[in-house]
């Protein structure tokens, strides 16, 4: 299986860096815009990939690998994502999917019409761990709360104190907290629980209109998940689920997912360690390859079934605060 890369960015470099201990991948190319081609040059050197392009529909045209890797800006997914279904490519783009739920439907539509593969990058969601998590959920009985924290000072924010605003802020390229790191909360969530009976959002919004951190309360039958992000602070991050049984809690960013911990009443506690790979996103190269190779399109299909929860949540919540996207209709 071949997988074109495109971009230069930081999530780029770490796919590449995961890519290239999977057995059966192999990376032909990577493409990035003239303006970065020093830096795909310089990724290509470290990773060995034979080939750099600058042209991204040239590259569609050679059909030079089977899949796109879609390591951009989040407000070019779409239209990167549709260019490569109708040149015939499967696709493998980052969270957040598409920018707005309209894009995410008209994507679904275009990769079914033309059966091709097209997966969302959603980290936690392949790794063992998430599996060994939903075959612990039942013994926790009935759900009572639900709790997520990812919050990480970011990088950028500096600077986006002083106004120089990077892509991860602003909100033309669809930035900021909710759309960054509350998405794997969220995807999370509806991985386990499915689509909320409600949404709602409290965000502290920058001076650009970019939420740099909130809350999102998403309300269940009989429970409710407040999931928190930030990217203009710092705590412990986490993930837990409390049941009338007992708990389930993974601490560390929920993107990786490194362990989690069942507490039953009246039991002893265990901790789980289930992932077997150090690197996050190996695990979920590994699950596309094998999909991808018995055609198992029932799970691309399921795949889509949790997009489409969590970009409607995310939608109706960035609606709810106020945010535009450049991408609005």
């Amino acid at each position: 299986m071949k997988i074109a890369v495109v971009g230069t960015g930081m999530i780029a470099r770490e796919a590449l860096c995961a890519l290239c201990t999977v057995e059966g991948i192999e990376v032909p190319v990577i493409c990035a815009r003239p303006h970065s081609r020093e830096k795909a040059e310089a990724l290509a050197r470290e990773f060995c990939i034979p080939r750099v392009v600058t042209d991204y529909e040239a590259m569609l045209a050679s059909h030079a690998a089977d899949f796109v890797y879609l390591g951009i800006v989040n407000s070019a997914h779409f239209d990167y994502a549709c260019q490569a279904v109708a040149a015939g490519w499967h696709v493998i783009v980052e969270k957040p999917f598409t920018s707005t739920l309209a894009e995410a439907e008209k994507l679904i539509a275009c990769a079914r019409a033309a059966q091709r593969y097209v997966f969302e990058a959603m980290t936690p969601l392949f790794l063992p761990n998430m599996e060994g998590i939903k075959e612990q959920l039942p013994k926790l009985g009935p759900i009572r709360l639900v709790q997520a924290n990812f919050s990480q000072y970011s990088s950028r924010y500096d600077r986006y104190l002083a106004h120089d605003v990077a892509p991860a802020f602003d909100p033309a390229c669809s930035g900021g907290a909710l759309y960054d790191l509350n998405v794997y909360n969220a995807a999370l969530i509806a991985a386990l629980f499915g689509a909320p009976k409600s949404v709602s959002y409290a965000a502290n919004i920058g001076f650009n209109g970019i939420d740099t951190s909130g809350f999102l309360i998403l309300r269940y039958e009989g429970f409710a998940a407040s999931s928190a992000a930030a990217k203009d602070s710092s705590s412990p991050s986490f993930f837990m689920v409390q049941g009338e049984s007992g708990w389930i809690r993974a601490d560390g960013t929920p993107n990786e997912l490194k362990n989690f911990t069942v507490q039953l009443r009246g039991a002893e506690q265990e901790t789980f360690a289930l992932n077997r790979h150090a690197h996050r996103m190996v695990h979920e190269f590994e699950e596309m390859r094998d999909i991808f190779l018995r055609q198992d399109y029932a799970r691309v299909e399921a795949g889509f079934d949790i997009t489409r929860i969590v970009m409607t949540v995310l939608e109706k919540a960035r609606l709810m605060a106020e945010i535009p996207f450049r991408t609005d209709a």
